[in-house]
């Protein structure tokens, strides 16, 4: 009996030992397949090291900031060689406009010459002829020139004798009463001349004008 009762102790005892065993084996089994899926979790994941996702950030600042200096510096350099262009432009066009300045009338200052070569043989034919009819027509060729000259660099006598007043045009000097009553309002007479080039006005007429 005991005997018996001794395999049986024994044998529910072996049952209960192969019963935790298994559960033993089971739980292992579990744990180890919660660490695996742990450690896979983690090495998939970006947050698997504490700090990487900062150092990330870093890096990324970095390369922003690199990437902005670089900007900047071409930024600069372009604006340097534009502020260097833009300054060699305004030397060039100050001496160019200097330039201008001092020889704006050249051209026409050299088609008068002739006119003043004629002058100087008028005056000497003045000194020495007593002719009044030949000093005459020396002056009369010599005027001529001049206008042909001028007009042919595009000067214009302004008419305006019997014209309307136009105070754009003319510069009353005086007011008269006018010899008829169409005349009212209009140009009498006509003072100093008013002259276009290429037909701008260079100078207002000096006029008297009817009332």
């Amino acid at each position: 009996m005991n005997e018996q009762g001794f395999d049986k102790d024994h044998t529910t005892n072996g049952q209960t030992d192969n019963k935790a065993d298994g559960q033993t084996d089971m739980s292992n089994e579990s744990n180890m397949d919660t660490a695996d899926d742990i450690i896979g979790q983690a090495l998939n994941s970006d947050d698997s090291v504490p700090g990487t996702q900062h150092l990330d950030d870093a890096i990324d600042d970095n390369e922003e900031v690199e990437k902005l200096k670089r900007e900047l510096s071409e930024a600069k350099d372009k604006y340097v060689r534009l502020l260097a262009e833009f300054e060699n432009v305004r030397r060039r066009t100050a001496k160019e406009k200097e330039e201008l300045r001092q020889t704006a009338g050249k051209d026409i200052v050299q088609s008068l010459l002739v006119v003043l070569d004629d002058t100087d043989r008028a005056a000497k034919q003045m000194e020495s002829s007593e002719d009044l009819n030949q000093i005459k027509e020396g002056i009369s060729l010599v005027f001529n020139k001049l206008r042909s000259t001028l007009q042919a660099k595009g000067l214009r006598k302004m008419e305006s004798k019997g014209a309307e007043f136009n105070p754009d045009l003319h510069e009353a000097i005086t007011e008269i009463p006018a010899p008829a009553p169409d005349m009212a309002g209009k140009v009498i007479d006509e003072i100093e001349p008013g002259y276009y080039l290429n037909d701008k006005l260079i100078r207002y007429a000096k006029v008297i004008v009817g009332k």
